[in-house]
Order: structure tokens, then C-alpha cells, then sequence
């Protein structure tokens, strides 16, 4: 690529190619638009797909957007088309969306004018299918791509106890991702009287898990990927998030010091964002993945419910300052290999993940999954980008605009290097630590260093 990777004013990015409305108008093939294997399915001509048409309306939940974005974020509008909201056969009911009370929810949007592409995104953390509207399905929809998103199969903080044996939740959310992609490839043709051209995969967090996931094991469905900063579960005793966060248990218990904190992967200078961390994610995140794949550590704790109130829910489990995965046994170990990585993808893959992430740490994380990468032969279909300022959500920018920056516009910028690569076999930027710029409109724009 001759120059620098730019996202600026226009925020909705290059006209999509060769976009066209259906024959006969808006909303035209709704009929058609059948998803094969849902149990339920509801369709909707709408006048806009995004959340500037939607919010306040039962097609989207801002409410479970909340935190992703950072204020004064750039929101596309004006895309009418399709929307499609419904579910999978499923034994599990923690999606109580649309009253439904029912898992394995999923929400396809099919714009009027498509450019024949298709992107599948499955939720962040333990949200549900309407989680990346903002972050994702705005500006790809309003790039003229079909849209689609699953709940993963179960959610919510007790997403743990679905399933019967450790690891089956999560399990779930892979096969999930899988099943949502090759339906959404068939009502995508439906609709549009064509099959999609292209097909990518991307998710933010445990969706970047996904997106890693479903370029190692399905690459056949995919053309590529963007990854934002995806949880690591790593084959063979690698690292991952039960290795890492019990010694933030600790630290937020009084047990750990800074020292032991940067010995664990944290990055020095991110102290500043411990203390939220440690009320908001660490002691819920530690105790809901270790009941899912070490629900004998601590019966007790969490138990059945991680809580019945916010406070009950974020709370660590004190045992959990102790957990030691060395120490466990070999079954635990097995459970984490049933849903871990290898590096072994299929596709073009962009990851992003900032410096200053402070649940899921850069160093053990990201760092570790692109030597992951390379291990496995496949750096050639990957790049990397570090995020100078980056943290696990953009949402902390609006408190620390002076330290932080959005990684959003990175995300963007990145997405659009995919397709340029994908589509036009242009080579995408270097992978690289990306500056985080002394002034600008950080929440809007990010520049990546061209290839040379």
C-alpha cells in the first residue's frame, strides 16, 4: 500500500463496490429471507438498520452497548433494508430479549443497497446479539455489508453453569458462531437472489476469541478476520486468563503487590485503570470462567448464580487470590484444550489489542497469540497492531482523554486494510505499534504506518 491507512471525516469509509438495491425496491426478497435451522425467526422492513434509526426501539439495546464506545463516536445513519431477529434450537434460557426468555438469539440486517459482502460478529463478554451494534454493525452496514450476530448460546454471569461437562458453555459459543455463519450465508442469498462474494468474521473480546477461533477451525466459510483484542486460551498449558487474573483477585484483596501484578502481565503505567478493574471485571471474570472450567475448585463460590444483585455479582471469590492452574488437575488442563487456540488460522487475520489493557494484558494475550501465529507457519496471512493508549473498552476514554485513546478508529482502519487486502490484494500495513497522536479527534481517526 503506497500510503498511509487513513480514517478521517468520512467516517463510513470508501463507497462500497458495486452496490445495488434488490430488484423491485425496498426491502425487496423480505419473503425469501428465510434462515434455515432457526426455531423463530422475525423479520422487519425498516426505513434505518443502525442504532441512530433504531435506538429506543425493540431492534437494537443500547443499554447493552454501553461502555464499548466513547462519547462523540462517529454513527453512520440512514440504511433501510431487512432486519431479521430470532433463534436456534436451544435447552438453555438466559436471553430474556424480545420476552423470549430463550438462547442462541441472532440478529441479521440485510441493507437494501448491498455490496455483496456478508460480516459475522458474535457478543463481547457476556452480552447478547445487539452488544456491537455501534461498535461494529453501523459502519459495516452503512459500507453496504449484510450484518449478522449471535448471543454465542448462553450469557448473562451465569453463563457457566450451561452445559454438563467444564467447558461446554464456551464450547457453545464457537459451534454457535459456526451455525449463525452458514445460516446467514443462505438468507443473505435468498434475499439478494446471489450468494455473498466475501465473507468476514470479527468480535471484540471474547468475539475476537471467535474470530480466531473460526479462522483456525472453518476457514472454508470465511475470506477473513479482525480480531479486537480476543481472549487467549491457549493449547498445551500456554497463557490465559486463569493464569493472569488471580493475581489481580489478590492485588484487589490486599494480597499481591504492583510487582507481582507486572510479573503477571500487567503493564507498567496502566495502574491508573487498576482500580476500576478491580470494582468492574476482575472478580467476576476470574470466578464465572474458572466455575466454567474448574467448577471443583470452589463449589461454593460462585455456586449456582454469580449473584442476585450487581454488587453480589462483581465480587470476587476470595479463594480465587489463591488459584493456581499449575496446581490443578489434569482435567482442568483438558478442559481448557477442549476450547483453546493454536494459531493455526486459515485466513487473513488483523489483530488489534492496547497497550494498556487491563483485563485481558497485552503481553499475554495478543503478544502471545501472534507467536502463536508464526509457531504455526501462518504469519503470512497475519498482522499485528498494538495500540499505544488502548484499553479493553473505549468507553474508559471519556475519564482519561489525557492517557487513553479509543481503539475503535484503529478497528476501522484495520477492517478496511482486510478488505483492501482480501479484495484488492493490496498488502496491508506492517504490523506495528500504533501511536497514540499528541492531538486530533482521537475518537474518530487513526492513522496506520503504510507498508513499505
Amino acid at each position: 500500500m503506497c500510503g498511509a491507512l487513513v480514517l478521517g471525516a468520512v467516517l463510513t469509509g470508501p463507497a462500497p463496490a458495486a452496490s445495488a438495491a434488490p430488484a423491485g425496491g425496498h426491502c425487496a426478497g423480505r419473503d425469501r429471507a428465510v434462515v434455515p435451522g432457526a426455531e423463530h425467526q422475525e423479520s422487519a422492513c425498516l426505513p434505518d438498520l443502525t442504532t441512530t434509526g433504531l435506538a429506543g426501539t425493540r431492534y437494537t439495546d443500547t443499554a447493552d452497548q454501553a461502555g464499548l464506545t466513547a462519547k462523540g463516536t462517529f454513527a453512520p445513519s440512514g440504511v433501510p433494508g431487512v432486519q431479521i431477529d430470532g433463534f436456534f434450537p436451544d435447552s438453555s434460557s438466559f436471553n430474556g430479549t424480545h420476552g423470549w426468555r430463550h438462547d442462541a438469539q441472532f440478529v441479521i440486517r440485510l441493507p437494501d443497497r448491498w455490496n455483496g459482502g456478508l460480516v459475522i460478529t458474535g457478543a463481547p463478554g457476556t452480552r447478547r446479539q445487539y452488544a456491537t451494534d455501534a461498535a461494529i454493525s453501523d459502519r459495516v452496514l452503512a459500507q453496504g455489508y449484510a450484518y449478522a450476530a449471535t448471543d454465542k448460546g448462553n450469557g448473562g454471569p451465569d453463563f457457566y453453569t450451561d452445559g454438563r461437562r467444564p467447558g461446554d458453555a464456551i464450547a457453545e459459543w464457537n459451534r454457535r458462531t459456526t451455525e449463525l455463519a452458514r445460516a446467514a450465508k443462505v438468507v443473505t442469498a435468498r434475499r439478494y437472489g446471489r450468494a455473498p462474494s466475501r465473507t468476514y468474521v470479527t468480535g471484540v473480546s471474547n468475539g475476537g476469541y471467535l474470530t480466531r477461533w473460526q479462522l483456525e477451525h472453518h476457514p472454508e466459510l470465511y475470506d477473513g478476520g479482525v480480531d479486537w483484542e480476543g481472549v487467549l486460551w491457549a493449547a498445551g498449558g500456554g497463557p490465559d486468563p486463569l493464569r493472569t487474573l488471580p493475581t489481580a483477585v489478590a492485588y484487589g484483596l490486599g494480597q499481591a503487590t504492583p510487582q507481582e501484578m507486572y510479573a503477571a502481565g500487567f503493564a507498567p503505567g496502566s495502574e491508573f485503570l487498576w482500580p476500576y478493574h478491580q470494582r468492574a471485571y476482575w472478580g467476576v471474570t476470574q470466578k464465572t470462567y474458572r466455575a466454567e472450567l474448574d467448577p471443583a475448585y470452589d463449589p461454593r463460590c460462585p455456586g449456582a448464580s454469580a449473584g442476585g444483585t450487581a454488587e453480589e455479582i462483581l465480587a470476587p471469590c476470595p479463594s480465587d487470590a489463591g488459584y493456581d492452574m499449575r496446581r490443578r488437575p489434569p482435567s482442568v488442563r483438558a478442559a481448557v484444550d477442549r476450547i483453546a487456540l493454536t494459531g493455526r488460522i486459515g485466513k487473513p487475520l488483523i489483530t488489534l489489542h492496547g497497550d494498556l489493557d487491563s483485563l485481558l494484558p497485552i503481553a499475554v494475550d495478543s503478544d502471545a497469540y501472534t507467536a502463536m501465529v508464526r509457531r504455526q507457519g501462518a504469519g503470512r496471512w497475519h498482522r499485528y497492531y498494538r495500540v499505544r493508549g488502548g484499553n479493553h473498552v473505549d468507553g474508559l476514554y471519556d475519564s482519561h482523554p489525557d492517557r487513553l485513546r479509543p481503539i475503535l478508529p484503529c478497528y476501522r482502519s484495520a477492517f478496511d486494510a482486510l478488505t483492501s487486502w482480501v479484495e484488492e490484494g493490496r498488502t496491508p500495513p506492517p504490523d506495528q505499534d500504533v501511536a497514540r497522536p499528541a492531538g486530533g479527534d482521537l475518537v474518530n481517526s487513526c492513522r496506520l504506518a503504510p507498508a513499505r
